[in-house]
């Protein structure tokens, strides 16, 4: 099986390049723009089974970046800082739901929050501070 077989209704894969690319594809919600998914199968997992730590720290950064740049005008963001609390487990085979909310706004940085459940079960939290990274020619 393979990420794609079967997507939970209401969610559609986001375009990503890189490395996110090889973890996912990952979801977004067709009808709430902050949040996102992940349906996790055997290469997500651990050697005791459990999708590993590092899958879901990279998407926490992933989704509160996506939050981030649309808070930034689709200004590119990078992450500053992010702190992460591992709050349960989650198998290889479970769908992930992820959702991420904009705390606070300057002019160069972005304050994000976001968490991941499994089966409505909260299994990690995060919290970030986001650069706003101005492209060339625009005033930081």
């Amino acid at each position: 099986m393979t990420a794609t077989d079967s997507l939970p209704e209401g969610w559609k894969p986001l375009r990503t390049a890189g490395f996110m690319d090889q973890i996912g594809p990952v979801l977004a919600s067709v009808t709430d723009s902050s949040h996102y998914g992940l349906q996790t199968t055997e290469m997500h997992q651990n050697h005791i089974g459990l999708v590993h730590g590092g899958v879901l720290t990279s998407l926490l950064d992933q989704v509160m970046a996506l939050v981030a740049w649309n808070a930034a005008d689709r200004q590119p963001t990078v992450t500053v800082q992010m702190d992460t609390r591992f709050l349960g487990a989650a198998r290889a085979g479970d769908f992930l739901a992820a959702q991420a909310r904009i705390r606070h706004v300057t002019r160069s940085l972005i304050f994000v929050d976001a968490e991941i459940t499994c089966k409505h079960q909260p299994i990690a939290s995060a919290s970030a501070i986001m650069k706003i990274s101005r492209q060339a020619g625009t005033s930081a």
